[in-house]
């Protein structure tokens, strides 16, 4: 889950991901790159041999692509990346070919990214052999592998991450016709010469081929763009096009439009929008896009004249109209000479980007010259680089730089050889997110250049250069860079990663490569509770379909033992927590070097972060969201703890909206999840709570004689009696008067109560914006959707009552016949049904007079029925499982939402958007994982070195949809002062011997704080108010810690932990740290 202040810059709105024909014809045509959908139109894979001796390419799989099967998405698989693509994107991606040349960290990490996303096929290219420095950064290579050429090395463990992807080898030359196979061909370690003679024929090629150049070079590295001459961009940002509802609009040139103030609007200035529903001024409803000009948060000037139009009445729905945009690529040829703008990902280093330029074109000239890379640590080298650096700027005449910092190319110089996994692991993130923008046309790609450093990373102490030589280890290519010493801090490390899933597995493999506790002092801990599913697998990279069932830890600490042997990895299988403070107890928290976090909700992360303010320990932090990322590095005493700011809550649409008023389908989706956990899960629990214990039961619905009590033992009392299911009959009768009560008879319960022309307390309409007038259903079991949600209800309520299901279910004929024999009685409205319209009010149940004789009566009814039911007899709950699509469960809710968004004219969605919104799913990808991981193990390089200063660390942002890179110090944590002390969040003070309380009111005497209160956990052990509590003022703090708060010490534990409220000599409240006494 992405958090923690992500703040995004404006975008260019673009079309969404299902434009259709008509929106796309009628903006100027744009001559498109290959993106075709239909599998016809896709390229076809390469079909050669694979010997070695050869050019060619042979598929690992024999597999038939020219038929429409490869485009069904398997959504159980794919589900998390659906939520950020969409289907047609989908589409697109699978039917297309990669080509990666260079199978070192970096190509390693791309290819697994891009058959993790599905495409057709994947293409691994390169002439070389493993060599042991290449286990540095490469996940898939083994000790074993050294010597076999890398592709061929690689392929069959990339293979399984996806069997749907054909991927195969090229281990020769590559000549220029062999890339018109591809759509995407993604260069990782080629020279400039070589690079420009490709992209040039990808650049005249028609279609063009999307061409990249990535390099990573130590801390730094590159990519280059190049999708051809014009190339469309269908979706810049991947957002859902903006909408907002529509409360007046005036006859002016140019017209005033206001929107009533439940959502903030979202346009900008020369958005283009379009209009529906609008009532009088029934000209805007032509569909036509209109401009946006002056955008306020709830009103917004269009560029129209409306003078001449009908009068507004009332109504309307405005929406964002997304735009196709067209780019232009210059080849690589004159783009090395006129680069243009640079992006930028840390605006602190804005004089980066230029330099890095001439650095990489240095090294090119270098390898051109001398045939090798630069030597770690030798002087001679990197003053050769600098001088070709010089030279080339030079030649740049009045473009020269004024300073080319040698100091800084020195360091380029040095690890120049090193493909460092953090830095594979992050371009490998960048790289995968623009083929797939190459190969899609969803998101804006990277135009055209991008540099990155993290110097900051490097030790800060000096180094000896026999520190960089290469020990004979698979940690060399890291050595070169960070030197022997820092390497053996890696190996000795104590580090618990919390959580196994997308980002816990990506963190394992850095770990292991970067030989992270791999010595015999190291130790790694992961923990994870959760058991692996089929949609884990398209991101979650250490799976396989074999695993699913399994224990998360279990298998990725396996998983990650197998790329380095010599990691020594522990997997527990416990939830972190207050509850499981014997597992992770203050000699586990006392002991560990550094925390990451790898989780996916803000609570655990949250627990974590206390942990390790309390313990003093450096906390990793990063999450996801779709194509965002970002990362926080949380160091003890040097910047603010991860819960030292929180997001604002999300807005959540008042009850009364939700259910009686909705005006949009989250609004719906939310309705039919609650009533699915409400008649399914909840209501047999609560049937099941009274049949285990009668009485008790009972007794606690007398006591509370509320409303809610009521309608329980109500709910209860139909499930027993009057809408009890004996056969599957019972339950298709059960269903139909459900579709009847929900779709028909409250919605004319609604209209009795509030007519059309009602009006509230004021006098205004009633049934104004936002609100909808809603229309009741008229049942048809001709209807598909209609007998879809009959059979879905029936199937679930059968299963509640261990009903079996007979197959005529699926039948729509004879499900059709039994559900028209069904006999439904007419709706009799009710003269004094309450309809709570409150948006405030947090219960829909209504407060009477006689609850409590209503109370009585239903639990006289339900001892009754009691005892005519057999004793075992329990219904079974039905708890929401979104990830599987044979249990009806997103067929009940799709079901319930879409037929309310029918009562009320809303838009409806198909089951796959249901899932997203209802399951609340959230949306991911392979790549920004990547990315986040790459990001957060390059400051685990400084909390190793443990020397750096606050402005050394990088907090991040991304978003690799636009793409945006963000980069910024930590925020430094709140420093409190008193008289010459000064403390931070991160403080404790400690008091050790055992003290009596009041040796502990003496002691914070003398550093002139006056405390009036003392408290254990919840409990009050002092309040100066209070007389009696001056008795306790001899008694040890430790004694009344267990006697007044009740706190269980166990035996491991050496100190309890009281905060205390003081005062200063002024009477100013003086908030100090917490105190631990330690009593033993």
């Amino acid at each position: 889950m992405l958090h923690k202040r992500a703040g995004e810059a404006s975008v260019v709105k673009e079309n969404s991901d299902n434009i259709n024909s008509s929106s796309a014809s009628s903006s100027p045509p744009i001559k498109r790159r290959r993106i075709e959908i239909s599998e016809s139109t896709a390229k076809k894979s390469p079909n050669t041999s694979s010997d070695s001796n050869s050019g060619n390419v042979e598929p690992r799989l024999n597999m038939a692509f020219g038929n429409s099967n490869r485009q069904e998405i398997d959504e159980d698989l794919h589900s998390r990346q659906l939520a950020v693509y969409g289907r047609e994107t989908m589409r697109r991606i699978f039917v297309s070919n990669v080509l990666v040349s260079g199978m070192q960290g970096l190509g390693a990490e791309i290819a697994k990214n891009l058959i993790l996303a599905g495409v057709k096929s994947v293409t691994l290219h390169d002439e070389g052999v493993v060599e042991l420095w290449d286990l540095s950064s490469n996940f898939v290579f083994s000790e074993d592998d050294v010597g076999k050429n890398r592709a061929v090395a690689s392929v069959q463990k990339l293979q399984e991450l996806n069997n749907a992807v054909v991927v195969s080898t090229l281990t020769t030359s590559l000549i220029k016709e062999n890339l018109s196979d591809f759509q995407a061909v993604v260069f990782t370690d080629i020279s400039f010469e070589k690079a420009i003679e490709f992209d040039d024929y990808c650049h005249s090629h028609q279609p063009p081929i999307a061409f990249i150049k990535a390099d990573v070079r130590g801390l730094f590295g590159s990519v280059f763009c190049d999708f051809g001459p014009e190339f469309t961009v269908l979706d810049v940002d991947g957002k859902e096009p903006h909408t907002g509802i529509v409360a007046s609009i005036t006859n002016e040139n140019p017209a005033f439009v206001s929107c009533v103030d439940d959502e903030r609007l979202e346009f900008q200035d020369g958005d283009l929008v379009n209009f529906s529903e609008v009532e009088g001024m029934t000209e805007l409803n032509d569909g036509k896009p209109r401009k946006v000009k002056t955008a306020r948060p709830y009103a917004f000037i269009l560029d129209e004249d409306t003078t001449g139009y009908g009068t507004y009445v009332k109504g309307g729905i405005v929406t964002q109209v997304k735009q196709p945009k067209a780019l232009h690529f210059k080849p690589l040829r004159e783009a090395l000479r006129d680069p243009g703008e640079f992006l930028l990902s840390d605006f602190s280093k804005f004089d980066r980007p230029p330099l890095l330029h001439l650095a990489f074109q240095a090294l090119d000239r270098f390898l051109s010259e001398t045939g090798r890379f630069p030597v770690a640590g030798s002087e001679e080298d990197a003053q050769k680089l600098i001088s070709i650096t010089a030279d080339i700027n030079d030649e740049l005449g009045d473009a020269r730089l004024e300073d080319i910092n040698p100091k800084l190319l020195r360091h380029f110089t040095f690890g120049a050889k090193a493909v460092l996994n953090p830095m594979a692991a992050m371009f490998g993130g960048i790289v995968g997110q623009e083929v797939v923008k190459a190969c899609s046309g969803k998101f804006h790609p990277l135009h055209q250049f991008f540099y990155f450093d993290s110097l900051e990373s490097l030790p800060t102490g000096p180094l000896d250069s026999n520190d960089f030589k290469p020990r004979n280890s698979r940690y060399d290519a890291q050595i070169s860079v960070f030197g022997a010493k820092l390497q053996q801090k890696f190996e000795d490390a104590k580090v618990f990663i919390v959580g196994s899933g997308a980002l816990g597995c990506e963190f394992l493999k850095n770990m292991a490569l970067m030989g992270v506790s791999c010595g015999s002092q190291g130790k790694l801990t992961v923990t994870d509770d959760d058991v692996i599913e089929k949609s884990n697998l398209s991101r979650q990279f250490l799976f396989r379909d074999w695993n699913i069932g399994q224990a998360k830890s279990m298998v990725a600490a396996s998983a990650a033992a197998a790329i380095n042997p010599r990691l020594n990895v522990e997997a527990l299988q416990n939830r972190v927590g207050y509850e499981t403070e014997n597992v992770f107890n203050d000699t586990f928290w006392e002991n560990l070097t550094v925390v990451v976090n790898a989780l996916d909700n803000v609570n655990a992360r949250l627990y974590v972060d206390s942990r390790c303010l309390y313990f003093q320990k450096p906390l990793l932090e990063s999450g996801t969201l779709g194509a965002k990322c970002n990362t926080q590095v949380v160091i003890p005493h040097l910047t603010e703890n991860y819960g030292a700011s929180r997001d604002p809550p999300e807005k959540q649409a008042p009850m009364c909206t939700v259910h009686s008023f909705p005006h949009n389908i989250d609004h719906c989706l939310t309705w039919a999840r609650s009533e699915f956990e409400g008649l399914l899960e909840k209501t047999p629990a609560e049937v099941n709570a009274y049949l285990s214990n009668p009485e008790e039961y009972t007794n606690s619905m007398r006591s509370a004689g509320d409303a809610q009590a009521r309608d329980t033992l109500e709910r209860i009392l139909e499930c027993l009696e009057m809408d009890k299911c004996e056969t599957f009959q019972d339950c298709i009768v059960w269903a139909r008067l459900s579709f009847e009560d929900y779709f028909v008879n409250r919605v004319k319960q609604l209209l009795y109560t509030f007519p059309k022309d009602a009006a509230t307390s004021t006098g205004a309409p009633f049934w104004s914006a936002p609100k909808r007038f809603p229309q009741p259903l008229q049942f048809s079991s001709s209807d598909p959707s209609h007998l879809n949600f009959v059979m879905a209800a029936a199937v679930l309520r059968a299963e509640t009552y261990g009903i079996p299901v007979p197959d005529w279910v699926k039948r729509p004929k004879e499900l059709a016949e039994a559900v028209d024999k069904v006999i439904v009685p007419d709706f009799q409205p009710k003269k004094d049904a309450k309809i709570v319209t409150d948006e405030k009010a947090t219960t829909l149940s209504t407060a009477s007079v006689d609850d409590a004789a209503v109370i009585d009566e239903f639990i006289t009814k339900l001892e009754q029925c009691r005892q005519s039911l057999p004793p075992d007899f329990r219904m079974k709950p039905i708890q929401f499982e979104k990830d599987d699509d044979t249990n009806y469960h997103m067929d009940m809710i799709a079901g319930l939402a879409n037929m309310r968004a029918r009562n009320y004219s809303i838009p409806e969605v198909d089951k796959l958007k249901a899932k997203f919104i209802a399951g609340r799913i959230i949306p991911a990808i392979a790549t920004s994982t990547a990315m986040a991981t790459g990001l957060v193990c390059l400051e685990l390089y400084k909390v190793m070195d443990g020397e750096h200063k606050v402005e050394d660390y990088r907090n991040t942002f991304a978003n690799l949809a636009l793409p945006l890179f963000a980069m910024a110090e930590p925020v430094p944590p709140k420093v409190m002062n008193h008289r010459e002390m000064a403390w931070t969040v991160w403080d404790r003070w400690v008091m050790k011997g055992n003290p009596t309380l009041r040796e502990v009111l003496e002691w914070l005497e003398e550093k002139g704080l006056s405390a009036y209160s003392i408290s254990c956990g919840s409990c009050l052990l002092f309040n100066s108010l209070f007389p009696r509590h001056k008795e306790r003022l001899d008694r040890k703090v430790v004694d009344l810690a267990r006697e007044v708060a009740k706190v269980e010490i166990p035996p491991y534990r050496r100190h309890v932990d009281i905060v205390v409220a003081c005062d200063d000599e002024d009477g100013n409240d003086v908030d100090i740290p917490l105190v631990s006494i330690y009593f033993r």
